[in-house]
């Protein structure tokens, strides 16, 4: 009973700790997208400077990153020479500063909810560059799959209360950029063997981002920024915000270390369902009919996708499984065949 007891208590607070880190990455992750939406929106806080707040998002991080590495060393740092550095992590730096900038972009046009109903897109845009680069193999029933995505998101866009093409544009570039970088991961860095957490990934790809960010920042934002006398840093609300961003990064270490990336994935439908009820109930975006009809046939087509993909990877799992069973069972037969041969000379003697 006492033995039993204790394996149920186990059980019981590894179920309870998985579902403080969703929790938490849940709450982060609202948190950030909610903030930062309120401080690019014009009507909200009124700082459109989407470069400037991606450049201090990344200033922020890159500071603690090195700090948690180099002096605190809560994280093992990757060893990495100058050259992979500069053909793996640069390219994956760019893009992502790229796809955070034009994410950024999008909530001065566009409402949470909406953003939320196009970032569902992130599948088909994944795929497709996987198959362009040749990670992914192209098959009917997924690009079947990716269609009836495709045909949610277009119907969620057309029952969109407040469309505005910039606004999308600037949100489709994001995902194609995001996507692309997340290929790139796999081919760039997984593939020579270098494995980033979260914590690694902002140590060697923020300061790469920040640097990338200056150019744009420079010609776009800076004259402006000088024009406005009245602008000045408001320490208390970028500071939390930047906080807030790191803490998400520190969560999603937490969450797909402790959990998988599938719940990471179920984590994210349910953050995306209540920052639309939020956008609706809070902020008061308008969602249409059309738009959660859309945004459901999109929401059960990315169910199906992640449900295959699960499958897929559990019968390659149990593929090499049996594979090791196998060379197991004729390393042991082979070991049992050359003790007997060597026994054979001894009992004829």
């Amino acid at each position: 009973m006492g033995k039993g007891g204790a394996l149920s208590e186990g059980v019981l607070k590894k179920i309870i700790l998985s579902y403080t880190y969703v929790a938490i990455w849940i709450f982060l992750s609202f948190t950030v997208i909610v903030f930062n939406k309120y401080i690019l929106d014009r009507k909200m806080y009124n700082f459109p400077f989407p470069i400037s707040l991606t450049m201090i998002h990344m200033g922020f991080c890159s500071s603690l990153a090195f700090l948690l590495i180099k002096v605190f060393k809560f994280v093992e740092p990757v060893s990495m020479s100058r050259e992979v550095y500069i053909s793996s992590v640069v390219p994956i730096g760019a893009l992502y500063s790229l796809s955070l900038w034009f994410s950024n972009s999008a909530y001065i046009y566009l409402s949470v909810s909406f953003i939320q109903m196009l970032k569902a897109l992130m599948p088909v845009a994944v795929y497709s560059i996987g198959v362009l680069f040749k990670k992914e193999t192209f098959k009917p029933s997924s690009m079947a799959n990716m269609i009836s995505i495709s045909l949610g998101v277009a119907i969620a866009a057309y029952g969109e209360a407040k469309f505005d093409s910039l606004g999308v544009i600037l949100q489709l570039a994001a995902v194609a950029f995001e996507a692309t970088r997340l290929v790139l991961i796999q081919i760039l860095l997984t593939s020579k063997g270098i494995n980033l957490n979260p914590i690694t990934s902002l140590y060697y790809v923020a300061p790469c981002c920040f640097v990338f960010l200056a150019i744009p920042w420079i010609l776009v934002e800076y004259p402006v920024l000088k024009e406005t006398s009245s602008f000045h840093v408001d320490f208390l609300i970028f500071g939390t915000n930047s906080f807030c961003a790191f803490g998400l990064n520190l969560a999603v270490f937490l969450l797909v270390g402790k959990t998988s990336a599938l719940t990471m994935n179920v984590a994210g439908v349910v953050k995306d369902w209540l920052l639309i009820a939020f956008s609706w109930s809070v902020i008061k975006d308008t969602v249409t009919p059309v738009n959660l009809i859309g945004y459901g046939l999109a929401f059960l087509a990315v169910a199906y996708y992640n449900h295959s993909k699960l499958q897929a990877l559990k019968a390659k799992e149990a593929q090499k499984k049996a594979a090791q069973a196998d060379e197991e069972a004729g390393r042991l037969l082979e070991e049992r065949q050359g003790d007997g041969a060597g026994r054979k000379p001894e009992s004829e003697s």
